[in-house]
Protein backbone atom coordinates (compact mmCIF):
# COMPACT_ATOMS: atom_id res chain seq x y z
CA UNK A 1 0.00 0.00 0.00
CA UNK A 2 2.84 2.38 0.95
CA UNK A 3 4.60 1.53 -2.31
CA UNK A 4 1.45 2.38 -4.26
CA UNK A 5 1.16 5.77 -2.51
CA UNK A 6 4.81 6.55 -3.19
CA UNK A 7 4.35 5.68 -6.86
CA UNK A 8 1.42 8.11 -7.22
CA UNK A 9 3.42 10.74 -5.35
CA UNK A 10 6.43 10.33 -7.64
CA UNK A 11 4.22 10.54 -10.72
CA UNK A 12 2.50 13.71 -9.45
CA UNK A 13 5.81 15.34 -8.61
CA UNK A 14 7.22 14.39 -12.00
CA UNK A 15 4.25 15.91 -13.82
CA UNK A 16 4.42 19.13 -11.82
CA UNK A 17 8.18 19.33 -12.39
CA UNK A 18 7.72 18.80 -16.14
CA UNK A 19 5.12 21.55 -16.32
CA UNK A 20 7.35 23.87 -14.30
CA UNK A 21 10.34 23.18 -16.57
CA UNK A 22 8.16 23.73 -19.66
CA UNK A 23 6.86 27.08 -18.38
CA UNK A 24 10.30 28.19 -17.22
CA UNK A 25 11.85 27.26 -20.56
CA UNK A 26 9.18 29.20 -22.45
CA UNK A 27 9.78 32.19 -20.19
CA UNK A 28 13.57 32.12 -20.67
CA UNK A 29 13.31 31.69 -24.44
CA UNK A 30 10.89 34.62 -24.51
CA UNK A 31 13.45 36.82 -22.75
CA UNK A 32 16.27 35.56 -24.96
CA UNK A 33 14.48 36.50 -28.18
CA UNK A 34 13.65 40.04 -26.92
CA UNK A 35 9.94 39.48 -27.43
CA UNK A 36 7.42 41.94 -25.95
CA UNK A 37 6.28 41.34 -22.35
CA UNK A 38 3.91 38.44 -21.89
CA UNK A 39 1.60 37.57 -18.97
CA UNK A 40 2.84 34.55 -17.04
CA UNK A 41 2.08 31.66 -17.17
CA UNK A 42 1.43 30.47 -20.74
CA UNK A 43 -0.58 27.28 -20.38
CA UNK A 44 0.01 24.30 -22.68
CA UNK A 45 -2.33 24.10 -25.70
CA UNK A 46 -4.45 27.15 -24.82
CA UNK A 47 -1.75 29.74 -24.11
CA UNK A 48 -3.45 32.85 -22.70
CA UNK A 49 -7.01 32.00 -23.73
CA UNK A 50 -7.91 31.35 -20.09
CA UNK A 51 -7.33 35.06 -19.35
CA UNK A 52 -9.85 36.32 -21.89
CA UNK A 53 -13.33 37.44 -20.78
CA UNK A 54 -16.21 39.11 -22.61
CA UNK A 55 -16.33 41.68 -24.07
CA UNK A 56 -12.90 40.92 -25.47
CA UNK A 57 -11.65 44.49 -26.04
CA UNK A 58 -12.23 45.39 -22.38
CA UNK A 59 -10.60 42.19 -21.18
CA UNK A 60 -7.53 42.86 -23.34
CA UNK A 61 -7.46 46.48 -22.17
CA UNK A 62 -7.15 45.30 -18.56
CA UNK A 63 -4.27 43.02 -19.54
CA UNK A 64 -2.52 45.99 -21.16
CA UNK A 65 -3.11 48.16 -18.09
CA UNK A 66 -1.45 45.48 -15.98
CA UNK A 67 1.44 44.45 -18.24
CA UNK A 68 2.05 47.26 -20.73
CA UNK A 69 0.84 48.70 -24.07
CA UNK A 70 2.79 46.21 -26.22
CA UNK A 71 2.16 42.56 -25.29
CA UNK A 72 3.04 39.20 -26.78
CA UNK A 73 0.25 36.68 -26.25
CA UNK A 74 -0.54 33.12 -27.23
CA UNK A 75 -4.06 32.34 -28.39
CA UNK A 76 -3.66 28.59 -28.43
CA UNK A 77 -0.86 27.97 -30.92
CA UNK A 78 -1.20 31.40 -32.57
CA UNK A 79 1.25 34.18 -31.72
CA UNK A 80 -0.50 37.49 -31.05
CA UNK A 81 0.88 41.02 -30.75
CA UNK A 82 -1.51 43.23 -28.79
CA UNK A 83 -0.97 46.99 -28.96
CA UNK A 84 -3.09 49.53 -27.10
CA UNK A 85 -1.19 52.83 -27.16
CA UNK A 86 -1.19 55.56 -29.84
CA UNK A 87 2.58 55.31 -30.43
CA UNK A 88 2.60 51.52 -30.77
CA UNK A 89 -0.44 51.59 -33.09
CA UNK A 90 1.25 54.25 -35.22
CA UNK A 91 4.44 52.19 -35.39
CA UNK A 92 2.51 49.12 -36.57
CA UNK A 93 0.24 50.83 -39.09
CA UNK A 94 2.59 53.54 -40.38
CA UNK A 95 6.25 52.55 -40.08
CA UNK A 96 5.48 48.82 -40.45
CA UNK A 97 2.34 49.25 -42.54
CA UNK A 98 3.44 46.92 -45.36
CA UNK A 99 4.75 44.32 -42.91
CA UNK A 100 1.36 44.14 -41.17
CA UNK A 101 -0.73 44.43 -44.36
CA UNK A 102 -1.52 40.68 -44.42
CA UNK A 103 -4.46 38.89 -42.81
CA UNK A 104 -4.30 35.69 -40.75
CA UNK A 105 -5.86 32.65 -42.38
CA UNK A 106 -9.03 32.14 -40.39
CA UNK A 107 -11.90 29.81 -41.24
CA UNK A 108 -14.30 32.64 -42.07
CA UNK A 109 -11.82 33.99 -44.62
CA UNK A 110 -11.52 30.58 -46.26
CA UNK A 111 -15.25 30.29 -46.94
CA UNK A 112 -16.79 33.77 -46.83
CA UNK A 113 -13.63 35.25 -48.37
CA UNK A 114 -13.55 32.96 -51.42
CA UNK A 115 -10.52 31.06 -50.13
CA UNK A 116 -8.74 34.23 -48.97
CA UNK A 117 -9.13 36.05 -52.31
CA UNK A 118 -11.73 38.70 -51.35
CA UNK A 119 -10.81 42.28 -50.48
CA UNK A 120 -11.08 41.88 -46.68
CA UNK A 121 -9.13 38.59 -46.58
CA UNK A 122 -6.66 38.52 -49.48
CA UNK A 123 -2.97 38.74 -48.56
CA UNK A 124 -1.14 41.92 -49.50
CA UNK A 125 0.13 41.73 -53.07
CA UNK A 126 -0.85 42.33 -56.69
CA UNK A 127 -4.28 40.66 -56.38
CA UNK A 128 -5.23 42.64 -53.29
CA UNK A 129 -3.92 45.88 -54.81
CA UNK A 130 -6.10 45.30 -57.87
CA UNK A 131 -9.19 44.71 -55.70
CA UNK A 132 -8.42 47.84 -53.72
CA UNK A 133 -8.03 49.81 -56.95
CA UNK A 134 -11.41 48.57 -58.22
CA UNK A 135 -13.16 49.44 -54.96
CA UNK A 136 -11.53 52.88 -54.73
CA UNK A 137 -12.11 53.92 -58.37
CA UNK A 138 -15.25 52.09 -59.44
CA UNK A 139 -17.30 51.33 -56.31
CA UNK A 140 -16.52 53.73 -53.50
CA UNK A 141 -15.13 56.81 -55.24
CA UNK A 142 -16.75 60.17 -54.45
CA UNK A 143 -18.08 60.33 -58.00
CA UNK A 144 -19.73 56.92 -57.74
CA UNK A 145 -21.17 57.67 -54.31
CA UNK A 146 -22.57 60.96 -55.60
CA UNK A 147 -24.28 59.12 -58.44
CA UNK A 148 -25.98 56.82 -55.91
CA UNK A 149 -27.05 59.60 -53.55
CA UNK A 150 -30.66 59.47 -54.78
CA UNK A 151 -30.95 55.90 -53.48
CA UNK A 152 -29.71 56.91 -50.03
CA UNK A 153 -32.12 59.85 -49.95
CA UNK A 154 -35.06 57.70 -51.12
CA UNK A 155 -34.47 55.10 -48.42
CA UNK A 156 -34.01 57.75 -45.74
CA UNK A 157 -37.32 59.27 -46.78
CA UNK A 158 -38.93 55.82 -46.78
CA UNK A 159 -37.71 55.26 -43.20
CA UNK A 160 -39.05 58.66 -42.10
CA UNK A 161 -42.37 58.02 -43.86
CA UNK A 162 -42.70 54.59 -42.21
CA UNK A 163 -42.05 56.03 -38.75
CA UNK A 164 -44.45 58.89 -39.47
CA UNK A 165 -47.33 56.59 -40.46
CA UNK A 166 -46.67 54.28 -37.50
CA UNK A 167 -46.78 57.24 -35.09
CA UNK A 168 -50.04 58.50 -36.64
CA UNK A 169 -51.61 55.06 -36.29
CA UNK A 170 -50.30 54.38 -32.78
CA UNK A 171 -48.81 57.44 -31.02
CA UNK A 172 -47.91 55.44 -27.89
CA UNK A 173 -46.08 52.58 -29.55
CA UNK A 174 -42.62 51.46 -28.45
CA UNK A 175 -40.23 51.17 -31.39
CA UNK A 176 -37.48 48.59 -31.86
CA UNK A 177 -35.01 51.01 -33.39
CA UNK A 178 -32.35 48.38 -34.13
CA UNK A 179 -34.76 46.43 -36.31
CA UNK A 180 -35.78 49.56 -38.22
CA UNK A 181 -32.15 50.55 -38.80
CA UNK A 182 -31.22 47.08 -40.06
CA UNK A 183 -34.08 47.15 -42.60
CA UNK A 184 -33.03 50.64 -43.68
CA UNK A 185 -29.35 49.73 -44.11
CA UNK A 186 -30.04 46.53 -46.02
CA UNK A 187 -32.38 48.33 -48.42
CA UNK A 188 -29.87 51.12 -49.03
CA UNK A 189 -27.08 48.64 -49.71
CA UNK A 190 -29.01 46.15 -51.84
CA UNK A 191 -30.40 48.96 -53.96
CA UNK A 192 -26.92 50.39 -54.55
CA UNK A 193 -25.54 46.96 -55.43
CA UNK A 194 -28.40 45.39 -57.35
CA UNK A 195 -31.30 47.84 -57.51
CA UNK A 196 -33.55 45.81 -55.19
CA UNK A 197 -34.96 46.13 -51.69
CA UNK A 198 -35.90 43.18 -49.52
CA UNK A 199 -37.16 44.65 -46.23
CA UNK A 200 -40.28 46.56 -45.22
CA UNK A 201 -44.06 46.20 -45.13
CA UNK A 202 -44.31 46.96 -48.86
CA UNK A 203 -42.26 43.90 -49.86
CA UNK A 204 -45.13 41.46 -49.35
CA UNK A 205 -44.48 37.73 -49.77
CA UNK A 206 -41.69 37.95 -52.32
CA UNK A 207 -39.92 34.58 -52.51
CA UNK A 208 -36.69 36.28 -53.59
CA UNK A 209 -36.82 38.61 -50.58
CA UNK A 210 -37.42 35.65 -48.27
CA UNK A 211 -34.40 33.80 -49.71
CA UNK A 212 -32.24 36.86 -49.23
CA UNK A 213 -33.32 37.36 -45.61
CA UNK A 214 -32.72 33.65 -44.91
CA UNK A 215 -29.18 33.94 -46.29
CA UNK A 216 -28.58 37.02 -44.12
CA UNK A 217 -29.86 35.22 -41.01
CA UNK A 218 -27.74 32.12 -41.71
CA UNK A 219 -24.64 34.26 -42.21
CA UNK A 220 -25.23 36.00 -38.87
CA UNK A 221 -25.63 32.66 -37.08
CA UNK A 222 -22.43 31.19 -38.50
CA UNK A 223 -20.42 34.34 -37.76
CA UNK A 224 -21.74 34.33 -34.19
CA UNK A 225 -20.38 30.82 -33.51
CA UNK A 226 -17.17 30.57 -31.51
CA UNK A 227 -14.41 29.00 -33.56
CA UNK A 228 -11.55 27.94 -31.33
CA UNK A 229 -10.14 25.75 -34.10
CA UNK A 230 -8.52 28.89 -35.54
CA UNK A 231 -6.48 29.10 -32.33
CA UNK A 232 -6.26 25.48 -31.15
CA UNK A 233 -5.81 23.31 -34.27
CA UNK A 234 -6.12 20.04 -32.36
CA UNK A 235 -9.84 20.80 -31.90
CA UNK A 236 -10.33 20.31 -35.64
CA UNK A 237 -10.24 16.59 -35.01
CA UNK A 238 -13.46 16.96 -33.01
CA UNK A 239 -15.51 19.86 -34.45
CA UNK A 240 -13.98 21.16 -37.68
CA UNK A 241 -15.94 18.90 -40.02
CA UNK A 242 -19.34 19.98 -38.77
CA UNK A 243 -18.38 23.65 -38.56
CA UNK A 244 -16.73 23.74 -41.99
CA UNK A 245 -19.73 22.02 -43.55
CA UNK A 246 -21.92 24.74 -42.07
CA UNK A 247 -19.67 27.49 -43.45
CA UNK A 248 -19.57 25.82 -46.86
CA UNK A 249 -23.35 25.39 -47.06
CA UNK A 250 -24.04 29.03 -46.14
CA UNK A 251 -21.39 30.31 -48.55
CA UNK A 252 -22.90 28.28 -51.40
CA UNK A 253 -26.25 29.93 -50.78
CA UNK A 254 -24.60 33.36 -50.67
CA UNK A 255 -22.71 32.69 -53.87
CA UNK A 256 -25.77 31.28 -55.69
CA UNK A 257 -27.85 34.32 -54.75
CA UNK A 258 -25.22 36.77 -56.00
CA UNK A 259 -24.70 34.78 -59.20
CA UNK A 260 -28.44 34.96 -59.90
CA UNK A 261 -28.24 38.75 -59.50
CA UNK A 262 -25.33 38.95 -61.94
CA UNK A 263 -27.01 36.67 -64.50
CA UNK A 264 -30.20 38.73 -64.31
CA UNK A 265 -28.34 41.93 -65.14
CA UNK A 266 -26.30 40.18 -67.83
CA UNK A 267 -29.50 39.03 -69.56
CA UNK A 268 -31.13 42.45 -69.28
CA UNK A 269 -30.22 44.43 -72.41
CA UNK A 270 -32.16 47.58 -71.56
CA UNK A 271 -30.14 50.79 -71.37
CA UNK A 272 -29.70 52.34 -67.93
CA UNK A 273 -28.61 55.99 -67.66
CA UNK A 274 -25.07 56.35 -66.32
CA UNK A 275 -26.17 58.10 -63.12
CA UNK A 276 -28.64 55.32 -62.27
CA UNK A 277 -26.45 52.26 -62.79
CA UNK A 278 -26.10 49.83 -59.89
CA UNK A 279 -22.67 48.66 -58.81
CA UNK A 280 -23.19 45.28 -60.47
CA UNK A 281 -24.07 47.00 -63.74
CA UNK A 282 -20.93 49.12 -63.51
CA UNK A 283 -18.74 46.08 -62.89
CA UNK A 284 -20.38 44.04 -65.68
CA UNK A 285 -19.69 46.88 -68.09
CA UNK A 286 -16.04 46.86 -67.05
CA UNK A 287 -16.03 43.07 -67.42
CA UNK A 288 -16.71 43.47 -71.14
CA UNK A 289 -13.54 45.54 -71.57
CA UNK A 290 -11.33 43.63 -69.12
CA UNK A 291 -12.75 40.17 -68.34
CA UNK A 292 -9.52 39.01 -66.67
CA UNK A 293 -9.82 41.54 -63.85
CA UNK A 294 -13.61 41.81 -63.56
CA UNK A 295 -14.56 38.15 -63.24
CA UNK A 296 -17.90 37.02 -61.83
CA UNK A 297 -16.09 35.84 -58.71
CA UNK A 298 -14.57 39.28 -58.12
CA UNK A 299 -17.94 40.96 -58.66
CA UNK A 300 -19.56 38.60 -56.16
CA UNK A 301 -16.81 38.95 -53.56
CA UNK A 302 -16.78 42.76 -53.78
CA UNK A 303 -20.59 42.91 -53.55
CA UNK A 304 -20.73 40.56 -50.56
CA UNK A 305 -17.94 42.44 -48.80
CA UNK A 306 -19.89 45.68 -49.15
CA UNK A 307 -23.14 43.99 -48.18
CA UNK A 308 -22.01 42.23 -45.02
CA UNK A 309 -19.02 44.28 -43.82
CA UNK A 310 -20.70 47.66 -43.79
CA UNK A 311 -24.26 47.00 -42.69
CA UNK A 312 -23.85 45.72 -39.14
CA UNK A 313 -21.14 48.25 -38.27
CA UNK A 314 -23.23 51.19 -39.50
CA UNK A 315 -26.40 49.97 -37.77
CA UNK A 316 -24.57 49.44 -34.49
CA UNK A 317 -22.93 52.87 -34.66
CA UNK A 318 -26.30 54.57 -35.27
CA UNK A 319 -27.84 52.57 -32.42
CA UNK A 320 -25.03 53.62 -30.08
CA UNK A 321 -25.43 57.25 -31.21
CA UNK A 322 -29.17 57.28 -30.51
CA UNK A 323 -28.62 55.53 -27.16
CA UNK A 324 -26.11 58.20 -26.16
CA UNK A 325 -28.53 60.93 -27.25
CA UNK A 326 -31.36 59.39 -25.21
CA UNK A 327 -29.13 59.38 -22.13
CA UNK A 328 -27.97 62.94 -22.86
CA UNK A 329 -31.14 64.77 -24.02
CA UNK A 330 -29.44 68.17 -23.94
CA UNK A 331 -27.17 66.99 -26.76
CA UNK A 332 -30.21 65.81 -28.73
CA UNK A 333 -31.83 69.21 -28.24
CA UNK A 334 -28.68 71.00 -29.45
CA UNK A 335 -28.57 68.77 -32.55
CA UNK A 336 -32.22 69.57 -33.35
CA UNK A 337 -31.55 73.27 -32.94
CA UNK A 338 -28.62 73.10 -35.34
CA UNK A 339 -30.77 71.45 -38.04
CA UNK A 340 -33.68 73.81 -37.42
CA UNK A 341 -31.40 76.84 -37.66
CA UNK A 342 -30.11 75.61 -41.02
CA UNK A 343 -33.37 74.43 -42.61
CA UNK A 344 -36.22 75.82 -40.52
CA UNK A 345 -39.51 74.43 -41.82
CA UNK A 346 -38.53 74.85 -45.47
CA UNK A 347 -37.59 71.25 -46.28
CA UNK A 348 -36.20 67.95 -44.99
CA UNK A 349 -32.47 67.40 -44.56
CA UNK A 350 -30.43 66.14 -47.52
CA UNK A 351 -26.93 64.77 -47.91
CA UNK A 352 -25.27 68.04 -49.05
CA UNK A 353 -26.48 69.63 -45.78
CA UNK A 354 -24.26 67.37 -43.67
CA UNK A 355 -21.15 69.49 -44.20
CA UNK A 356 -23.10 72.43 -42.74
CA UNK A 357 -23.99 70.53 -39.55
CA UNK A 358 -20.73 70.50 -37.57
CA UNK A 359 -22.37 69.59 -34.24
CA UNK A 360 -23.96 66.51 -35.80
CA UNK A 361 -20.52 65.56 -37.13
CA UNK A 362 -19.15 65.92 -33.60
CA UNK A 363 -21.87 63.58 -32.30
CA UNK A 364 -20.94 60.93 -34.87
CA UNK A 365 -17.25 61.35 -34.14
CA UNK A 366 -17.75 61.11 -30.37
CA UNK A 367 -19.89 57.99 -30.83
CA UNK A 368 -17.15 56.36 -32.92
CA UNK A 369 -14.61 57.32 -30.26
CA UNK A 370 -16.55 55.74 -27.42
CA UNK A 371 -17.88 52.79 -29.42
CA UNK A 372 -15.67 52.09 -32.44
CA UNK A 373 -17.42 49.87 -34.97
CA UNK A 374 -14.67 47.23 -34.71
CA UNK A 375 -12.95 47.77 -31.33
CA UNK A 376 -10.05 45.46 -32.26
CA UNK A 377 -10.24 46.12 -36.02
CA UNK A 378 -9.85 43.08 -38.24
CA UNK A 379 -6.66 41.18 -37.33
CA UNK A 380 -3.47 41.87 -39.28
CA UNK A 381 -0.50 39.51 -39.63
CA UNK A 382 3.22 40.20 -40.03
CA UNK A 383 4.78 39.06 -43.31
CA UNK A 384 8.32 39.18 -41.91
CA UNK A 385 10.23 39.87 -38.68
CA UNK A 386 10.06 43.47 -37.48
CA UNK A 387 10.53 45.70 -34.42
CA UNK A 388 7.70 47.34 -32.45
CA UNK A 389 8.37 49.40 -29.34
CA UNK A 390 11.96 48.15 -29.30
CA UNK A 391 10.79 44.51 -29.22
CA UNK A 392 11.27 41.76 -31.78
CA UNK A 393 8.06 40.58 -33.50
CA UNK A 394 8.43 37.29 -35.44
CA UNK A 395 7.04 36.69 -38.91
CA UNK A 396 3.53 35.24 -38.89
CA UNK A 397 2.42 37.05 -35.72
CA UNK A 398 -1.23 38.14 -35.62
CA UNK A 399 -1.67 41.82 -34.75
CA UNK A 400 -4.59 43.09 -32.67
CA UNK A 401 -4.88 46.87 -32.29
CA UNK A 402 -7.14 47.72 -29.36
CA UNK A 403 -8.71 50.81 -30.87
CA UNK A 404 -11.25 50.98 -28.06
CA UNK A 405 -8.45 51.18 -25.46
CA UNK A 406 -6.49 53.96 -27.15
CA UNK A 407 -9.69 55.96 -27.87
CA UNK A 408 -10.82 55.69 -24.24
CA UNK A 409 -7.46 56.22 -22.55
CA UNK A 410 -7.71 58.88 -19.79
CA UNK A 411 -4.05 59.78 -20.44
CA UNK A 412 -5.09 61.00 -23.89
CA UNK A 413 -8.75 61.95 -23.50
CA UNK A 414 -10.33 64.12 -20.82
CA UNK A 415 -13.10 62.16 -19.04
CA UNK A 416 -13.26 59.53 -21.83
CA UNK A 417 -16.26 57.78 -20.27
CA UNK A 418 -18.40 60.91 -20.74
CA UNK A 419 -20.29 61.64 -23.94
CA UNK A 420 -19.02 65.10 -24.91
CA UNK A 421 -19.35 65.90 -28.62
CA UNK A 422 -18.11 69.41 -27.77
CA UNK A 423 -14.59 68.02 -27.37
CA UNK A 424 -14.33 68.01 -31.19
CA UNK A 425 -15.80 71.47 -31.80
CA UNK A 426 -13.53 73.83 -33.70
CA UNK A 427 -11.21 71.00 -34.74
CA UNK A 428 -10.62 69.27 -38.05
CA UNK A 429 -13.35 66.77 -38.72
CA UNK A 430 -11.05 63.96 -39.85
CA UNK A 431 -12.15 60.71 -38.25
CA UNK A 432 -8.56 59.49 -37.94
CA UNK A 433 -6.47 61.60 -35.55
CA UNK A 434 -2.68 61.37 -35.52
CA UNK A 435 -0.95 63.40 -32.82
CA UNK A 436 2.63 64.29 -33.72
CA UNK A 437 3.90 63.52 -30.21
CA UNK A 438 1.67 60.60 -29.24
CA UNK A 439 0.76 58.85 -32.49
CA UNK A 440 -2.65 57.49 -33.56
CA UNK A 441 -5.11 58.58 -30.88
CA UNK A 442 -8.27 57.81 -32.87
CA UNK A 443 -8.88 55.50 -35.85
CA UNK A 444 -12.29 53.79 -35.75
CA UNK A 445 -11.92 52.76 -39.42
CA UNK A 446 -8.32 51.61 -39.04
CA UNK A 447 -5.26 53.14 -40.65
CA UNK A 448 -2.76 52.40 -43.37
CA UNK A 449 -3.23 50.14 -46.36
CA UNK A 450 -5.92 48.05 -44.67
CA UNK A 451 -8.00 51.04 -43.61
CA UNK A 452 -11.71 50.43 -44.23
CA UNK A 453 -12.43 51.51 -47.83
CA UNK A 454 -16.12 52.09 -47.03
CA UNK A 455 -15.51 54.89 -44.52
CA UNK A 456 -16.85 57.68 -46.73
CA UNK A 457 -20.00 55.74 -47.63
CA UNK A 458 -20.67 54.81 -44.00
CA UNK A 459 -20.33 58.42 -42.83
CA UNK A 460 -22.72 59.62 -45.54
CA UNK A 461 -25.39 57.04 -44.72
CA UNK A 462 -25.12 57.42 -40.95
CA UNK A 463 -25.06 61.20 -41.15
CA UNK A 464 -28.17 61.43 -43.31
CA UNK A 465 -30.14 58.83 -41.32
CA UNK A 466 -29.31 60.38 -37.94
CA UNK A 467 -30.02 63.90 -39.19
CA UNK A 468 -33.38 62.76 -40.56
CA UNK A 469 -34.43 61.02 -37.34
CA UNK A 470 -33.35 64.01 -35.24
CA UNK A 471 -35.10 66.55 -37.49
CA UNK A 472 -38.37 64.66 -37.89
CA UNK A 473 -39.08 63.27 -34.43
CA UNK A 474 -38.85 64.00 -30.73
CA UNK A 475 -37.30 60.97 -29.04
CA UNK A 476 -37.37 59.73 -25.48
CA UNK A 477 -36.54 56.66 -23.43
CA UNK A 478 -39.26 54.08 -22.77
CA UNK A 479 -39.05 54.82 -19.02
CA UNK A 480 -37.15 56.95 -16.53
CA UNK A 481 -34.16 54.60 -16.41
CA UNK A 482 -31.12 55.36 -18.54
CA UNK A 483 -30.59 53.23 -21.63
CA UNK A 484 -28.57 50.13 -20.74
CA UNK A 485 -25.17 50.59 -22.41
CA UNK A 486 -23.83 47.07 -21.86
CA UNK A 487 -21.89 45.68 -24.81
CA UNK A 488 -22.31 42.31 -26.40
CA UNK A 489 -19.30 40.28 -27.47
CA UNK A 490 -18.17 40.03 -31.06
CA UNK A 491 -15.98 41.58 -33.73
CA UNK A 492 -18.24 44.63 -33.79
CA UNK A 493 -19.32 44.80 -30.10
CA UNK A 494 -22.98 45.83 -30.54
CA UNK A 495 -25.29 46.83 -27.70
CA UNK A 496 -26.21 43.82 -25.60
CA UNK A 497 -29.90 44.71 -25.85
CA UNK A 498 -31.77 46.32 -28.77
CA UNK A 499 -32.61 49.99 -28.34
CA UNK A 500 -36.32 50.53 -27.65
CA UNK A 501 -37.72 54.04 -27.93
CA UNK A 502 -40.74 56.29 -27.83
CA UNK A 503 -41.09 59.10 -30.34
CA UNK A 504 -43.45 61.80 -31.53
CA UNK A 505 -43.72 63.65 -34.83
CA UNK A 506 -42.31 67.17 -34.72
CA UNK A 507 -44.86 69.74 -35.90
CA UNK A 508 -42.20 71.55 -37.93
CA UNK A 509 -42.02 68.67 -40.46
CA UNK A 510 -45.57 67.25 -40.50
CA UNK A 511 -46.35 68.83 -43.85
CA UNK A 512 -43.22 67.44 -45.49
CA UNK A 513 -43.63 63.92 -44.08
CA UNK A 514 -47.27 63.71 -45.14
CA UNK A 515 -46.25 64.43 -48.75
CA UNK A 516 -43.50 61.77 -49.08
Amino acid sequence: MALEVNTYLYISISILLAVYVYLLTKHLLHKLHRLPPTPFPILPLIGHLHLLKKPLHRSLSKLSDRHGPVLFLRFGSRRVLLVSSPSAADECLSKNDVVFANRPRLLSGKYFGYNYTSLPWAPYGDHWLNLRRISALEILSSTRLDSLSRIRLDETRTLARHLFLSAVENPDQILDLRSELFSFMFNVTTRMIGGKRYYGPDIGKSEEAKRFRDVVDDTKQVNAQSNLTDMVPILRWFVAGKLENRYAAVQKRRDDFMQAWIDEFRDDHSVTPEGEKTLIQVLLYLQETDPEYYTDKEIKSLSLALLHAGISTSVETMEWAMSLLFNNPHVLTNAQKEIDNLLGSDRLVEEPDLSKLPYLQCIIKETLRMHPAAPLLLPHQSSKDCMVGGYHVPQGTMLLVNVWALQNDPRTWDSPEEFKPERFEGKEMNITIRNVKEGLTMMPFGSGRRRCPGENLALRIMGLALASMIQCFDWERVNEELVDMKESNGVTAPKAHPLMAKYKIRSIVVGHLSQI
